[in-house]
């Protein structure tokens, strides 16, 4: 048998891989956000909203994805439905004034950024709130990413961190141990060398960790990008070759993107790429998610002014096509450096000549559903700061990365930092039936706020699982229900949760309620507030019960389920409640009922209220009374 029901619970998981659960759509969508790719994450967020799956969070996020696709005019719908949630968290406000702004619709827009002040909003950095256009406005309605420190930063300068196989490469000018390294005379730092560490490493940077092979020269390398099958390396370094420092008209050594390749765990074979030029930069390489384009900047003649970003096509035998300039949406009259794009093929880049908090700020791209680029968002703090910010790198999951920046409190120069965004946290388990453990399908689950008010609902799938998105720091119950079981409803909390922590498990078990057998009903008896004898008025019905079982029903089988109110620790009361069921127990067995037709005798404690009366709103007397209760299960009659 139980190799059976292994055999069935492996085929139920099979049919809901395949029929590609919400849960999985939602997932899909969140990665889609976290990565800038508004438009693909639209189309599942509107799936889910079909589906009535989490539909508050789904509109939320809805607003916001048309609100970053610079289309106020669908964010207003949305926010609008939003700002009507209960719980909502304030931002919320703000985001919805802000939309109303881009539709001109100033008078209300006031209304609501009133409100967002009144519930204690505060605008974040005052530069980026007043002067930035509307998408960085709403973006920046909250923090999203969160800073950490890296242990392999130096007292020189450290930047470029790119991970890859469970290693991270980066930029540094550190020295030790390094008596041939030239000196840069701009900074009278030693030139500019790619080292590689171990993911996690808590040791500093050293010369030991060069990458092996000839990739670093005597003059500034990195930073760098590497092929999707880890054989090919794109880098920057100074126009150098044949151990000379080539130099422009005006004595200046331009930046060179040059390829190299991993053979047996060495990069060698170095070459320079033809879109090169002596006259001009070409540096600071990314490839797109296929690797058939590479990006970099450059200020070669004909562009916008200062840097600007460029891309080529890599063609299947490795030659590449013509340098086209990403335009004026990306590039401005001073400088974007630095581009990196992730696996949904967004582009970030650093530029000092769009609206900022300082000097070269990080930024993301817009694309519509032809991915041409519409629009920018600056990342905010604390990603920018009124330093140089730049060398953006998002890893796969779309919510850890590395920036570089020169900003004060740093270890060297410039310093390496990891980012990570907190994951939107929700509460899932699985529903089972608590007599054989198996699966409940299609069971109600509600997620309801402190007062008992419904903020959303899901249905258990074909494997009793259900998933809900949660806010943090709030207190909620769930509720779950289903036809033919009795509903349980349990305390949940978010407060304390850690920001690294996105799931909190809540499994649940559902009493099946018993067919109607032909006896009068067993009738429910009731016990004074902290007591557990049986009081009077009980001992008469438990009488009846004991009358019925030994002449009316001498086969009828019964299980003994006892309650508490919820006054009092939960601990506690567990124990209360189990004296109640040992004492009515002792009771009919000492009237003469065979202990053998009692399956059993449980204390359920606070667990089962009847009302309520949960600890959150006054209660009569009375009302308490109904829970302080013994009930009656009949299980069989033979």
């Amino acid at each position: 048998m139980k190799l059976k029901r292994n055999i069935l619970v492996y085929i139920v998981l099979i049919a809901s891989f395949c029929s590609y659960a919400q849960t999985g759509k939602q997932k899909r969508a969140d990665n889609l956000f976290n990565k800038f790719s508004f438009y693909n994450a639209i189309e599942v967020y509107k799936e889910l909203l079909q589906k009535d799956y989490n539909d508050d969070y789904a509109t939320r996020q809805l607003a916001d994805c048309y609100a970053y696709l610079r289309n106020p005019d669908s964010a207003v719908v949305y926010y609008k439905k939003v700002v009507e949630q209960p719980n909502v968290p304030k931002e919320y406000f703000y985001k919805y004034a802000e939309a109303l702004r881009g539709v001109k619709n100033y008078e209300e827009s006031r209304v609501w950024m009133k409100k967002f002040k009144e519930a204690g909003g505060v605008l974040g950095d005052k530069k980026i709130s007043t002067d930035a256009d509307f998408i960085t406005s709403v973006f920046n309605a909250k923090q999203h990413y969160f800073l950490s420190e890296v242990k392999f930063n130096s007292k020189r300068s450290d930047f470029g961190a790119y991970e890859r196989d469970g290693n991270v490469y980066f930029v540094s000018s550190v020295d030790e141990g390094v008596s041939t390294k030239h000196v840069y005379g701009w900074n009278n730092q030693p030139f500019l060398d790619i080292y590689v560490a171990p993911k996690g490493s808590d040791s500093i940077v050293y010369h030991k960790s060069n990458v092996k092979g000839d990739v670093n020269s005597r003059y500034h390398d990195g930073p760098l990008t590497i092929s999707k099958n880890g054989k090919t390396m794109y880098f920057s370094r100074n126009n150098y070759s044949e151990q000379e420092l080539k130099k422009d008209k005006n004595g200046i050594s331009n930046l060179k993107i040059y390829r190299a390749t991993l053979v047996d765990g060495s990069w060698t074979n170095v070459e320079e790429l033809n879109i090169n030029n002596d006259s001009y930069s070409v540096g600071h390489p990314a490839l797109n998610a296929d690797g058939s384009k590479l990006y970099f900047a450059s200020d070669m003649p004909g562009g916008f002014g200062g840097t600007d970003i460029y891309y080529v096509d890599i063609n299947t035998d490795g030659s590449l096509g013509s340098p086209k300039n990403l335009g004026n949406t990306v590039n401005t009259a001073l400088n974007e450096v630095f581009p990196f794009v992730n696996n949904e093929n967004v582009l970030f880049f650093s530029s000092d000549g769009h609206q900022g908090l300082g000097l070269l700020d990080i930024y993301g791209t817009v694309t519509d559903k032809d991915d041409n680029i519409t629009s920018i968002i600056n990342l905010g703090v604390p990603v920018n700061s009124s330093k140089d910010d730049f060398s953006f790198f998002m890893n796969d999951d779309g919510i850890t990365g590395y920036i570089a920046s020169n900003r004060d409190g740093g270890v060297g120069d410039d310093d390496v930092y990891a980012y990570y965004r907190i994951l939107d946290l929700k509460v899932e388990g699985t529903v089972t039936d608590s007599d054989t453990e198996a699966p409940i399908t299609n069971a109600d689950v509600s997620l309801l706020d402190a007062n008992g008010n419904e903020i959303a609902s899901v249905e258990t799938d074909e494997s009793g699982f259900y998933s809900i998105n949660i806010d943090r720091d709030s207190d909620y119950y769930l509720k779950f229900t289903k036809e033919g079981y009795t509903d349980v409803t349990i305390p949940l909390t978010s407060k304390g949760i850690k920001e690294n922590v996105s799931t909190i498990t809540k499994d649940a078990g559902l009493t099946p309620i018993k067919k109607e057998l032909p006896i009068k009903e067993l009738n429910t008896i009731y016990f004074d507030f902290d007591k557990s004898n049986i009081r009077k008025d009980s001992s008469i019905e438990l009488d009846r019960i004991v009358d019925m079982m030994l002449n009316n029903y001498p086969t009828m089988t019964i299980k003994i389920e006892s309650h508490t109110d919820s006054r009092g620790p939960e601990a506690y009361n567990d124990k209360l409640s189990q004296e109640r069921a040992k004492s009515t127990y002792d009771y009919l067995v000492a009237k003469g009922v065979d202990a053998s037709r009692i399956s059993g005798y449980e204390g359920f404690g606070e667990r089962r209220l009847v009302n309520d009366c949960d600890g959150t709103k006054p209660c009569t007397e009375a009302q308490h009374q109904l829970n302080r209760r013994t009930q009656f299960i009949v299980i069989e009659i033979k």
